[in-house]
């Protein structure tokens, strides 16, 4: 398992949430919980007092030199200006140079555009930020309506809370779907937003809400073995089916099958990593059909193989 040293930068200017989601995250031991422990550090280029957006500082021991051999670099938001320290901007570029994850979160993208790790790459930033990361970084693809992007080890959160789903897709990355699902639990948040899912999502206020898509995808969970069709679960709604479509787009941020897919996905990466059941059975148990599907869904969503999932982070792999 490479993901074990994790330092986070401290910036004059950071936003507390922020910060506080990448300690949260990556400095608790949750070994009781059967969570990973990681050899976490908070740094600074002049350690002492971190003045916060907020108007409170944060005193800092760490100089930067334990992130030198970092797992993982990262960066909460701040407000940047374009004129980061340069031993700041030196550690970010050695680190993606050596090959080691770096992520951002929120208005953190732009000190990574300042370091030229964005360049020839996808990224996202807060909706409210990306024409600004756009024009700053031209040479950076900056997606607007995803919740965080992946290119390349290098992995850029959208606004605030979706730095919990980019740090929680590093750790699924590294440590396995069972790992995230822990940290998840003990956070009191979703195991797993797509990446792919909008950032802004659009509820009518004009429609009343219900707890009609709870209960609809919480039956959708217990029948992943099933082949549930738009129709049939619009029924189950009490909806139309285009109305469903909509109104399921616009609560959830994604689509009823997209959503549907990735929950399967994620059924099949747990067994994967605690049963012993063969490729065919956790295919069908998560409604995939068959074992080529099943195939065919890793390798587009998670570029690797059920075999080699398994390989990774199989129980006995793991014990």
């Amino acid at each position: 398992m490479a993901l074990k040293k994790i330092v986070c930068l401290t910036i004059p200017g950071m936003a507390p949430f922020e910060f506080g989601v990448i300690c949260e995250v990556f400095g608790i031991d949750r070994r009781e919980h059967g969570g990973p422990i990681f050899d976490f550090h908070i740094v600074a280029a002049e350690p002492g007092p971190i003045p916060m957006k907020m108007g409170f500082d944060i005193v800092v021991h760490e100089d930067l030199s334990a992130a030198a051999d970092a797992d993982l670099i990262a960066v909460p938001a701040y407000l940047g200006d374009g004129s980061a320290h340069p031993e700041i901007v030196r550690v970010i570029r050695e680190a993606e140079a050596r090959g080691a994850w770096v992520m951002s979160v929120c208005s953190g993208a732009f000190l990574l555009g300042e370091a030229g790790i964005l360049d020839g790459r996808r990224s996202t930033t807060h909706w409210m930020y990306t024409d600004r990361l756009s024009a700053e970084y031209p040479l950076t693809d900056v997606d607007p309506d995803v919740l965080f992007v992946e290119d390349r080890r290098v992995v850029t959160g959208a606004g605030t809370a979706a730095g919990i789903d980019a740090a929680l897709h590093i750790v699924r990355k590294e440590l396995g779907a069972s790992a995230a699902n822990v940290v998840a639990r003990r956070m009191v948040v979703p195991p797993q937003r797509d990446g792919g899912q909008s950032q802004f999502i659009q509820t009518p206020v004009v429609e009343c809400r219900s707890d009609s898509f709870a209960l609809v995808t919480e039956w959708m969970l217990e029948n992943l073995d099933q082949d549930l069709t738009v129709d049939q679960l619009a029924r189950k709604s009490l909806m139309s089916s285009r109305t469903f479509a909509r109104r399921f787009r616009a609560e959830l941020g994604t689509t009823p099958t997209a959503w549907l897919n990735r929950q399967r996905l994620l059924r099949a990466q747990q067994l994967l990593e605690e049963s012993d059941l063969s490729l065919e059975e956790i295919a069908g148990d998560c409604g995939f059909g068959g074992a080529a599907v099943m195939r065919h869904h890793f390798v587009k969503v998670l570029q690797t193989t059920p075999t080699a999932y398994r390989r990774t982070f199989g129980a006995r792999q793991l014990a």
